[in-house]
């Protein structure tokens, strides 16, 4: 299991964008990749899971990936949401 704790720094938070293109790239490994803000947990490959956490600016979130393409999804989500500028 691979995990890293970010922090959003986007002014408007994980908002629908940049999550639309983090659950697209989380989407294309095999491995389980969650994401956690506040003690809840959701799938990143379900939009809707992602924008329910309402991943506000300044937030702490953990990523974690599970399974046999883990090293490549984690660090790929990351440089995905550095790209976007989403976190920092």
């Amino acid at each position: 299991m691979k995990q890293i704790s970010v922090m959003v720094v986007d002014p408007v938070g994980l908002h629908a964008r940049p999550a639309t293109v983090a659950v697209n790239a989380a989407s294309k490994f095999k491995s389980e990749v969650k994401v956690t803000f506040k003690g809840r947990s959701v799938n990143m490959k379900s939009i809707m899971g992602v924008m329910s956490l309402g991943i506000p600016t300044q937030s702490e979130v953990t990523i974690t990936c599970e399974g046999e393409d883990e090293d490549v999804a984690i660090s790929t989500i990351e440089d995905v949401l550095r790209t976007q500028k989403v976190i920092g």
